[in-house]
């Protein structure tokens, strides 16, 4: 899931009711996380070319039309090659691998008390994570890969296990 969101002032997503606006907002500052964890911080060349994108509304894809069509200004045609072309602005993380970083960043964000925060939220199992990204990708604040399924987020780790049981082995040792 590429990183393409902003958050409105009203809330991450006005006509969904299956989870709260919280939910919605930590998927996205996990995201972040994610990205950040898989590929590491932004390069100043792909941060370039991202504040480009999203002046322009456009996404990768129309970005390399773009560049095949020689209508982009040269200063982002060099950024584009300093930043090792287009594979290295492709900041996608898979479905697991941000379910992962989504557990990471709950657990640091509320320690012991992560899995009690995402099940307020209605959130239980690695499936919700999916919901709530494939929510986000249908409003438009989210892009996927051609790829990317809402399966790939089942069955990921198990909640209990993951939030609770490696708690207790930390606080043994």
């Amino acid at each position: 899931m590429g990183s393409k969101c902003k958050l409105q002032s009203g809330g991450v997503l006005t006509d969904s009711r299956r989870y709260p606006q919280s939910a919605y907002a930590f998927v996205l500052e996990g995201l972040e996380y994610a990205v950040e964890k898989v590929h590491g911080p932004l390069t100043p060349p792909q941060s370039l070319v991202g504040h480009y994108m999203a002046k322009e509304s456009i996404d990768l894809q129309e970005m390399i039309e773009r560049h095949e069509d020689g209508v982009l200004d040269a200063v982002i045609c060099k950024a584009i090659e300093e930043a090792g072309g287009f594979e290295g602005l492709n900041r996608h993380v898979s479905g697991a691998d941000l379910c992962w970083a989504l557990r990471s960043y709950a657990r640091r964000r509320w320690g012991l008390l992560a899995r009690e925060v995402l099940r307020l939220w209605g959130i239980t199992r690695t499936g919700d994570f999916g919901n709530v990204v494939f929510d986000l990708i249908e409003s438009s604040r989210l892009q996927r890969e051609p790829h990317d399924r809402l399966e790939d987020f089942n069955n990921v780790f198990d909640f209990k296990e993951a939030f609770d049981e490696t708690f207790r082995f930390t606080l043994l040792d």
